[in-house]
């Protein structure tokens, strides 16, 4: 082989690898952006790891939890933790609030305060792909575990959030993965995910227990 034709060989060669992996990383992204334009409302069982970050001389923590998850697209989700501990998040469009049933406590948030920048506003709470970016930086991450990834990073210096992986198959919501500031990881992995799935008129709705300490912020 002539050295001109194999400078054309590695020059197809790496234009091809380049090619290859720039629709990769364009994936993650035109999924996400998919994702929010077109799925409005979803209903997926989740379970949930945390891992909490080894001590000296000590091991890393973690601690599963399962649930249901669903949404409504702009602004309204409810998150119901059923084991090993029950608790309910929802976001009414107005207010976030948070039920912790063994404490019978209600904490009460201003919905716009305390969204933001969280995992919710990623994959629940915003209408398009400009109003993510508006709180988030976003790239599409490197394909892995079959999944096509995006990396989100809060704009907002004092945000709890160090980054959000968002991984997609087939454009499904699979994973989200959250590593906040203080280096604790969170996985949530999502089963039997319906989109555009037929919600109750009240799914969204709460409205604290008989008795409950409520607590509004």
């Amino acid at each position: 082989m002539t050295t001109k034709v194999a400078v054309i060989k590695f020059f197809f060669a790496t234009v091809l690898i380049a090619t290859c992996a720039m629709s990769a990383r364009a994936g993650g992204l035109e999924s996400l952006e998919s994702f929010v334009k077109t799925v409005k409302t979803a209903h997926t069982d989740f379970t949930q790891v945390v891992t909490v970050p080894a001590k000296e001389g000590q091991a890393a923590r973690s601690k599963t939890s399962s649930g249901v998850f669903e949404f409504s697209r702009p602004g309204r989700f409810r998150f119901v933790y059923k084991k090993p501990f029950e608790q309910t998040i929802v976001a009414d469009g107005q207010t976030l609030w948070l039920y912790d049933v063994d404490l019978n406590q209600v904490t009460a948030r201003q919905q716009t305060q305390a969204l933001g920048s969280t995992p919710a506003a990623l994959i629940a709470s915003a209408a398009d792909l400009k109003a993510l970016q508006a709180d988030f930086v976003l790239k599409a991450d490197a394909d892995s575990e079959g999944l096509e990834w995006v990396l989100a990073t809060p704009k907002a210096k004092d945000s709890a959030l160090q980054t959000v992986r968002v991984g997609f198959k087939s454009g499904e919501l699979s994973v989200l993965e959250i590593t906040d500031s203080f280096g604790q990881k969170s996985s949530l992995r999502f089963s039997a995910f319906k989109a555009n799935a037929a919600l109750e008129a009240n799914s969204f709705q709460f409205k604290p227990p008989a008795g409950a300490d409520v607590i509004r912020q």
